[in-house]
């Protein structure tokens, strides 16, 4: 009840859209995320008051939530780096980082042999959806195509959604 409280407080104060106050109170790590602000710090442990370790300045990048703080989320970057974010700064948008070191083919249907209709370069951000036996339809900038579940980091071996 008390947390159904401070979020509500949030809201009449306009600091958090709902969606991410609840969603993010109600999930247990570890979980994928994404930044949703331009620029987020990251920080050496839960608080203001803790020295800034990273300074993101991309949003959507997808980073995995390792621990939960009150206010505060332990992320891992697809660096491997982790450090603490305020809650604020993150999205439950699904979000992946193409990995490689050539650019990856995005597919007109999730199977190997439909045609390429765009190619995603080794650090392309896009919105995932549609994750299933290997594959999920990335959106890179309205550019959209499916693309096997290896070629990218933001999702769980064996996950679907």
């Amino acid at each position: 009840m008390l947390r159904l409280f401070a979020a509500v407080m949030i809201l009449i104060l306009g600091a958090v859209p709902a969606s991410d106050v609840l969603a993010q109170k109600e999930r247990k790590p570890p979980y994928w995320a994404s930044i949703s602000a331009g620029k987020a710090m990251m920080r050496a442990g839960p608080g203001k008051n803790y020295p800034a370790t990273w300074l993101y300045q991309r949003a959507d990048l997808p980073i995995k939530v390792v621990e939960v703080y009150p206010n505060w989320r332990r992320i891992q970057d697809p660096d491997g780096t982790t450090g603490w974010m305020l809650v604020h700064l993150l999205s439950d948008t699904r979000t992946a980082l193409v990995t490689g070191k050539e650019p990856r083919p995005m597919h007109a249907k999730p199977d190997a042999s439909s045609k390429i209709v765009y190619r995603a370069a080794p650090g392309v951000v896009g919105r995932l959806s549609d994750c299933s036996a290997g594959w999920c339809r990335l959106d890179v900038g309205g550019k959209r195509g499916f693309i096997r579940a290896d070629h990218f980091w933001g999702l769980d071996q064996g996950e679907s959604f």
